[in-house]
């Protein structure tokens, strides 16, 4: 958490709430840092609203007596002058409902008018994965854009964290959060792996990732221990999820693949892939680390001809 969290004029009161609740969704909610921190920032952004709008520090009593139309006077000063998206709002009306009930709950303000606002409709959003045959393309031409600028060792782990994410179905930030000891290997096939919400899941891994992160291992010249890093950058610390995402940027434009060709594509590829080779959508979902079986059902949107199938075979009339 950052120690200077809500760096604007709030009441000692206020702060010393607003770190409470971000204590409480971290150790005991489980909500991954990168969701703390957009939490953390739409919080700033409300009270520093809050404060110029009275011209005075944000106290308890300011906040018990807000109202629907000071929520919905926040949300639209976010969309016209930071020019905030739907998705954006929505997550921010999400922080501000989670941290108001964590104050009712804890009996300390009363105030559900943050409850009244309606959340903002949400454009309809399908995953694009890659072709098979892109997708194949990308797993072999990691030194196909830097093949004369980077060492051996680079280059083979370039390939096997791209091998990882799509042979695995992994989130970048799951891959690069690997330490040595978990590993996979030719006596252990399997990843355990820590999810979103501290979520975790049981991964197998094919012979050719294992191969890939072995021949990485065999070059690497960092670390050594257990707890060590598993992706190395090349100033020997953890690996950046930004140096992946500028790999892929270059394959996009060697390989002719689309804007949408990202790291996080090649999960949905795995995903898509899977269900389209006959897949059970439950056993997809549990090696995505889904919380809800709705949220991987939408890949049968991007599978059609694995629905259309389905349907014929379950249908008592098809």
């Amino acid at each position: 958490m950052n120690p200077d969290v809500l760096a604007v004029p709030v009441s000692p009161q206020i702060l010393a709430l607003v770190k409470s609740w971000l204590r409480h969704l971290d150790t005991e909610r489980g909500l991954a840092a990168k969701t703390l921190e957009a939490y953390e920032r739409d919080l700033r952004s409300f009270m520093l609203f809050l404060s110029d709008y009275h011209g005075e520090t944000v106290t308890l009593a300011q906040l018990e007596k807000l109202d629907v139309r000071s929520f919905r006077s926040f949300l639209a000063r976010r969309r016209s002058r930071d020019n905030a998206s739907s998705r954006s709002l929505a997550r921010t009306l999400s922080a501000l409902r989670g941290f108001f009930r964590h104050l009712n709950k804890q009996k300390i303000c009363d105030n559900q008018a943050v409850l009244a606002v309606q959340l903002p409709k949400l454009p309809h959003s399908v995953p694009k994965p890659l072709s098979e045959q892109k997708a194949g393309a990308v797993m072999s031409g990691a030194d196909l854009v830097q093949r004369d600028k980077a060492e051996p060792w680079v280059l083979a782990r370039d390939s096997a964290v791209l091998v990882l994410l799509y042979g695995c179905g992994l989130r970048i930030s799951e891959a690069l959060n690997l330490n040595r000891e978990n590993a996979p290997s030719r006596t252990k096939d399997v990843l355990r792996i820590v999810g979103k919400g501290g979520k975790e899941r049981i991964v197998p891994v094919l012979p050719v990732a294992i191969e890939a992160i072995e021949h990485y291992l065999a070059l690497c010249p960092w670390g050594s221990e257990g707890t060590d890093p598993l992706f190395y950058g090349e100033k020997g610390k953890r690996l950046s999820p930004r140096i992946i995402q500028l790999l892929m940027q270059r394959l996009r434009g060697a390989l002719g693949l689309p804007d949408t060709a990202t790291p996080h594509a090649l999960r949905h590829s795995f995903a898509t892939h899977l269900l389209g080779n006959g897949g059970d959508l439950r056993e997809i979902q549990e090696l995505l680390g889904h919380a809800s079986l709705s949220t991987t059902q939408i890949y049968t949107q991007v599978d059609k001809k694995h629905l259309l199938k389905t349907y014929a075979g379950a249908h008592p009339r098809a």
